[in-house]
C-alpha cells in the first residue's frame, strides 16, 4: 500500500517556518535505574514543534513513544535518568526540579491520555476536577472557574454542559470522556498539547469526531501538538511532520506527506504496508516479521536489522541519521523513491 497524501501546501510550509518554536527536544535520552545499573529506554531523540503545528511520534507498541512524552511532560517514573535538553517557549526545562516541572503542567503543557476512564478521578465530579484545575493554575474563584468549565465543555461539543459538571466519569460515553479530557487539557491556555493515542479506545466514527475536534482546537488556539500514534492514516491526514521511532531510536523524520507517501526507512515502509487498503479488499497485507525486541535486548548496530530484509553485516554498526531525499533517515540501505 502507498497512501495517497497531498503534499503540504507551500503557504502552510511558509507559515509554520515563521511561527515561533514552542518545544525543542535535543538528544533526549532516558534510562531506568535498577539493581544492575542503568537500563537504556530511549536514545538520542531530537525534534521540534512550532506554534500551530502537529508532529506525530509513530511506531509499534514498545518503541518508546509514550515514555518520551512522559519525559517531556515531567511525569516519568522516579527511577528515570534523563539526559539531553528540553526547551519550552525558549526556556530550558529539563534541569528543573520535579516541583518546578509540575508548575508547568496545565498552564504551559496539557496532556490528553489514551484512556480517560483511568485518567479522570472516578469519585470526583467532572466539575470538581475541572474547577480545581482552573483555580490551582489560574488563581480564580469558584464561580469564575465553574463558568469557565461550562464554557470549555460547550466548546468541545458537549451538550448540557452545566448538567455534565455535576456528573461522574462512569456516566459518560467513551467519546464524551475524551472530550472532557480535551477540555481539561486546553483549560488553562497551554501552548503545547501532548496527545497520547487519544482515539485508540474509540470506534471509528467517534475517532473521526475527536480528531476533527483536536484539529479545530489546534488551529483555533494556535497550539503546538505532539500526537502519539501507530496509525499512519491519522499521521497523513492530521499531522504536519512525523518522527518514526523503533526500539527507543528515531529511524526517520520529516514532513508527514514525505514519510507516508515515500518512506526511505524499511521500518516506515513496513508500517505503511501493514495498513489495510480501502480498495476492493483483494490487496494482501504485508506484515513486518518478528516483534520489537524487549528493553535491554536491543541488537548492536541497527536495532531494526533482525527484522529487515535488506540487512547485512554492515548493519552491525549503528547508522547515522542522514538526509535521504526529503527526510532524515537512520539506515545504511535506504529505500528508493516509491513509484
Amino acid at each position: 500500500m502507498t497512501a495517497q497524501i497531498a503534499p503540504m501546501p507551500e503557504e502552510r510550509v511558509s507559515l509554520l517556518a515563521e511561527a515561533p518554536t514552542i518545544l525543542e527536544v535535543d538528544k533526549l535520552s532516558l534510562s531506568f535505574r535498577n539493581a544492575d545499573g542503568l537500563l537504556p529506554i530511549v536514545t538520542d531523540i531530537s525534534f521540534s514543534i512550532r506554534a500551530g503545528e502537529a508532529v506525530a511520534l509513530v511506531g509499534e507498541s514498545g518503541c518508546g513513544k509514550s515514555i518520551t512524552a512522559s519525559a517531556i511532560m515531567g511525569i516519568a517514573p522516579d527511577n528515570a535518568e534523563i539526559g539531553g535538553t528540553i526547551t519550552l517557549n525558549g526556556n530550558v526545562i529539563s534541569g528543573l526540579s520535579p516541583r518546578e516541572r509540575r508548575r508547568l503542567c496545565g498552564r504551559h503543557m496539557g496532556f490528553i491520555f489514551q484512556e480517560p476512564m483511568t485518567a479522570l478521578h472516578p469519585t470526583l465530579s467532572i466539575g470538581r476536577q475541572m474547577t480545581d484545575t482552573l483555580r490551582h493554575n489560574l488563581g480564580i474563584g469558584q464561580r469564575e472557574a465553574t463558568d469557565r468549565a461550562a464554557e470549555l465543555l460547550d466548546r468541545v461539543g458537549i451538550p448540557r454542559a452545566r448538567d455534565i459538571l455535576n456528573g461522574y466519569v462512569h456516566e459518560l460515553s467513551g467519546g464524551m470522556r475524551q472530550r472532557v479530557m480535551i477540555a481539561l487539557a486546553i483549560s488553562c491556555g497551554p501552548s503545547l498539547i501532548i496527545a497520547d493515542e487519544p482515539t485508540t479506545a474509540l470506534d471509528v466514527t467517534i475517532q473521526a469526531q475527536v480528531l476533527d475536534l483536536l484539529e479545530d482546537m489546534r488551529r483555533e488556539l494556535n497550539l503546538a501538538m505532539l500526537f502519539i500514534t501507530h496509525d499512519l492514516e491519522v499521521v497523513g491526514d492530521f499531522c504536519d511532520r512525523a518522527v518514526v521511532m523503533y526500539a527507543g531510536d528515531v529511524v526517520e523524520r520529516g514532513l508527514s506527506a514525505d514519510v507516508v507517501q515515500s518512506p526511505a526507512h524499511p521500518y516506515a515502509r513496513g508500517l505503511i504496508d501493514a495498513v489495510p487498503s480501502h480498495d476492493d479488499g483483494r490487496t494482501r497485507l504485508t506484515p513486518i516479521l518478528g516483534t520489537v525486541p524487549p528493553v535491554g535486548q536491543w541488537p548492536q548496530g541497527c536495532r531494526f536489522a533482525p527484522r529487515c530484509p535488506r540487512a547485512d553485516g554492515k548493519c552491525q554498526t549503528r547508522p547515522p541519521l542522514e538526509t535521504v531525499r526529503n527526510t532524515d533517515v537512520r539506515c545504511w540501505y535506504p529505500l528508493e523513491a516509491s513509484a
